[in-house]
């Protein structure tokens, strides 16, 4: 407790010392960050610097070499899964369907974690995940084949499905695959949205003026063990991001927005 009385936010998810790797390849070192309540924080990086590993390896799927990831103060890997989801919530780069369901019953998983073994999901339940499916523009799609859904709109089934989950923290793997710019828009300004609300947000991105719109903070992986992190407006540099993609790479202003293009 802060000596002045006032209560200190716990951060909802933490890397202790973190090491990520791939057999002998060492991708990320020492990673300590807290990631706070109300903040959207990009994770960049050329492709196999080690973004979706060290994603999973924030939502507690592969075991770091070395180091913690917290949960709520506790260590990730004494928790049960089910506690896990009922915080954390992971969207994965390619989400393949096993099954042919509909819409509606394929955002109904969101809701399992809050289920006890063998009970049927509620009236409550079904309207927290319609109201899902409409915040993904996606209403009147409830009783939809998913064999019959574009790729960008089973995306945003898969997205409706971690909103009907309601964890306090969403692991973003690459959220824009397979949408159009107007879905990309709106599916990155909803989750701006629910920082504003107190959640957190992270998510690997491949398109740096995309994170310096959305995002509040930045994490960038060069693949190598090294990494540096920082609030967006001023790591996101092109300087930082030449070295970044070991390409050159511009900064444009429009409208009052900062724009990296390739040079």
């Amino acid at each position: 407790m802060p000596q002045d009385g006032t209560e200190r936010r716990l951060c909802p998810l933490a890397a202790r010392d973190l090491e990520v790797a791939v057999g002998a390849r060492r991708l990320v070192s020492g990673l300590s960050l807290e990631f706070r309540p109300g903040e959207f924080v990009a994770v960049l990086g050329r492709n196999g610097s080690g973004k979706t590993l060290t994603l999973h390896t924030l939502a507690g799927l592969r075991r770091p070499q070395r180091g913690d990831v917290l949960l709520d103060g506790a260590q990730m890997e004494s928790l049960t899964r089910r506690a896990v989801a009922l915080r954390l919530g992971l969207l994965a780069q390619d989400v393949e369907e096993s099954f042919v369901t509909t819409a509606l019953e394929a955002v109904l998983v969101g809701r399992h974690p809050h289920l006890k073994l063998w009970e049927w999901e509620s009236a409550e339940d079904e309207r927290i995940a319609l109201e899902a499916l409409a915040a993904v523009d996606l209403e009147g799609f409830a009783g939809r084949r998913t064999d019959t859904l574009s790729g960008g709109e089973l995306r945003r089934v898969a997205v409706a499905a971690l909103l009907a989950q309601a964890p306090a923290v969403f692991l973003l793997d690459e959220p824009s695959n397979h949408l159009d710019p107007a879905h990309m828009l709106g599916i990155l300004g909803l989750f701006r949205e629910l920082c504003s609300a107190g959640k957190t947000v992270i998510a690997t991105l491949h398109d740096p003026t995309v994170a310096a719109r959305f995002a509040d903070r930045a994490l960038l992986l060069h693949g190598d063990g090294r990494w540096a992190a920082g609030a967006a407006s001023e790591l996101l540099t092109a300087q930082s991001l030449s070295e970044l993609y070991l390409a050159p790479m511009l900064e444009l202003e429009k409208d009052g927005r900062r724009i990296f293009v390739s040079a």
